[in-house]
């Protein structure tokens, strides 16, 4: 539920080297997604972003249907540098999310196509290809390229998403069933505030934003005790990610749904549920309105 930012692909990436090292791997060694997901105790999806990543420095090769295999021997693996993502990945990451929106790209790309339509370098593509995994937004295909995960990608399913929320969020809070966990409510409200008094937004990933976000509509929707309508959100949030990685570019509806959700918190914590739903009502209202405004640039 309300979690913290998790570790970035680089820093994955730098302690999947040095388990190699440690571990005196040989060169052709297959290097298990799980296994690392168990070591570093993080899913198998970060630990993929990590390891596309030290595919494109060289360190090691992905094969079709077989996985990851390591290309060079343990004891030179200190001189890799894990250099820090520059403005090139940035810039690609974000056309990449936007041309999607806009359906100029397909749901499917290789790299190949990637290269071309994009004119960028193999390492900077796959940095990219590497966060954007990373963040959800697309997957390595088992085969060839790699697929973006689906979204509320046109009007009628971005308003049928939110018909649906704003008939299903508000009614969860007026539950008999519905309990409150203070202590996950009161991280939620610092994680918030944390938001609200960031001197620059800008600076804080889209990852990180909308992880606030979904975490607050996952954890209303499980105080509701009702199991159905929480996965029911969390399918929801799923759907909207790479719209929502689309739309973070407004720092001020950043700040203005932060202060949405403290308020329907603040109601919560008083026990005023018929406020509480009103507010969530008004804050969907509100949300919607930004994200078709955002689907008509």
């Amino acid at each position: 539920m309300a979690r913290g930012p998790g570790k970035t692909s680089h820093q994955l990436a730098k302690q999947i080297l040095e388990f190699v090292q440690e571990a005196r791997f040989e060169v052709g060694h297959h290097l298990r997604e799980q296994q690392f997901a168990d070591v570093l105790g993080v899913s198998r999806t970060p630990v993929r972003a990590a390891l596309n990543l030290l595919e494109a420095l060289g360190v090691i090769e992905a094969r079709r249907n077989q996985g990851f295999f390591l290309l060079q021997p343990a004891e030179v693996l200190h001189r890799v540098e894990l250099d820090v993502p520059v403005a090139g990945d940035q810039a690609l990451y974000d056309q990449m999310v936007k041309d999607r929106l806009t359906g100029l790209v397909p749901a499917s790309l290789t790299q190949t196509d990637i290269a071309k339509r994009y004119g960028v370098d193999r390492v900077t593509m796959m940095r990219a290809l590497s966060r954007l995994s990373e963040d959800g937004l697309i997957v390595r295909n088992k085969g060839h390229g790699w697929t973006f995960q689906p979204s509320l990608d046109n009007a009628l399913t971005l308003k049928g998403s939110y018909d649906f929320r704003v008939a299903l969020e508000p009614s969860g809070m007026l539950m008999s069933t519905f309990s409150v966990d203070r202590s996950l409510l009161e991280r939620c409200r610092r994680q918030h505030l944390y938001l609200t008094s960031h001197p620059d937004i800008e600076t804080v990933s889209p990852g990180q934003l909308f992880e606030t976000d979904a975490s607050f509509h996952e954890m209303l929707a499980e105080f509701s005790g009702n199991t159905f309508l929480a996965q029911a959100i969390q399918q929801q949030n799923r759907l909207r990610r790479l719209l929502e990685f689309g739309g973070y570019a407004n720092q001020r509806r950043i700040r203005e749904w932060c202060n949405e959700h403290l308020a329907i918190m603040d109601a919560v914590v008083e026990g005023d549920m018929a406020r509480s739903a009103e507010l969530m009502r008004t804050h969907l209202a509100h949300a919607y309105g930004a994200a078709s405004r955002g689907r008509s640039h």
